[in-house]
């Protein structure tokens, strides 16, 4: 490892997030923050490319015969909550912490792989290939995000998904499932206690989301989690409602299909029940896998977390990873400590250098 070249990456991380921080960058707004990751990268004699608010790259001497990693972290940010104390667009470094909207999620990751792959770029000696994606519309799960380039940056192999995880890594990831629930009943007037109150008639069914424990199957990430997050109903204070609408989050492990957890819940309420979408799956990479082994050797730990990232939607092995701690992400005043950046770089690094030796390894085996 160059301490040198690593020194000066550790400084343009720091730069780049600095920037990145200082643009708004909200889901299906981040052409701006785009923009100065093409300029960053060009910067480096990168060759570029972007579709939408897309940016991707590969290593200088890109080789089709070997296996391709990905490097992917997201582009977009929340919507600051009314919490902050602080302008979140105004990058501020206070006792070791980094301040700004979106500098531990994901920024953190996010300029930890670019530098990564800048380290890495123009070497002659990879025994794999490197594409970087820093992509959009991970934070609404939005169809104009890694998806809609995975045919552009193809084939890949595997990849390392860039998000807040104090560098443990998450080899098992939940699947997401929302669904919007409506519960009919007949509309009448408040005071003559007339009608089929369809509020009332709902909370029966969040009771049932509320408490209902799927049977227990052998996984990585525990129970199904369900979660009520949205009702509505009514609109006048003296007319009983005849529908109440609300959403539910939905956490599935690996143990169970969406189709599965789908099945009972339309089983057991009287609501209507509509998915907004069933691609989220969980997600699971092998232990075995040279990727998770290189990290190993490192001694990175590893766990099932309880969060959906892009992971959930590539179409192979992947490994989530990353500087930051989930804890912080989408709360007020986000953060995220400049040596967990420095460490974050050095680490990434080192992965990608036992997976280069294993590789090695490998070939002179055969």
């Amino acid at each position: 490892m160059n301490e040198a070249d690593l020194g000066k990456l550790n400084s343009e991380t720091l730069a780049l997030l600095t920037r990145l921080i200082a643009t708004q960058s909200f889901s299906r707004e981040e052409g701006p923050v785009a923009d100065i990751m093409t300029e960053f990268l060009e910067s480096h004699k990168v060759k570029v490319k972007r579709k939408g608010n897309n940016v991707w790259a590969k290593n200088k001497h890109y080789n089709p015969s070997l296996p391709t990693l990905l490097l992917n972290s997201h582009l977009d940010t929340v919507r600051p909550n009314v919490g902050y104390t602080r302008d979140p667009f105004k990058p501020e470094v206070e006792d070791g912490k980094l301040f700004g909207l979106g500098s531990n999620d994901a920024g953190g990751p996010l300029c930890c792989l670019a530098s990564t792959f800048l380290y890495y770029h123009a070497k002659t000696d990879l025994l794999f290939n490197l594409v970087y994606a820093a992509t959009a519309e991970e934070e609404i799960s939005g169809l104009n995000g890694i998806e809609s380039i995975l045919d552009e940056i193809s084939p890949i192999h595997f990849g390392i998904v860039g998000e807040p995880t104090l560098m443990n890594m998450a080899v098992a990831e939940r699947g997401l499932m929302v669904v919007d629930c409506v519960r009919y009943g007949r509309a009448g007037h408040a005071a003559r206690m007339e009608g089929d109150n369809a509020l009332v008639g709902s909370l029966e069914d969040l009771q049932w989301f509320s408490t209902y424990k799927f049977p227990e199957r052998q996984n990585l990430l525990g129970p199904v989690r369900m979660t009520p997050t949205i009702i509505h109903a009514g609109a006048e204070h003296n007319v009983v409602p005849a529908e109440c609408h609300f959403t539910v989050d939905i956490r599935v492990p690996d143990a169970y299909t969406h189709e599965e957890v789908l099945e009972t819940i339309r089983r057991s309420v009287k609501s209507k029940v509509e998915p907004r979408s069933m691609r989220l799956k969980s997600s699971l990479i092998p232990d075995n896998h040279p990727l998770i082994q290189a990290g190993l050797t490192l001694g990175l730990t590893t766990y099932g977390s309880p969060t959906t990232s892009d992971k959930a939607l590539l179409p192979v092995p992947a490994l989530k990873l990353g500087p930051g701690d989930s804890a912080r992400s989408h709360t007020a005043n986000e953060f995220i400590y400049v040596q967990e950046l420095e460490e974050g770089l050095k680490k990434y690094v080192q992965i990608l250098q036992a997976l280069n030796l294993y590789y090695e390894t490998l070939g002179k085996r055969n």
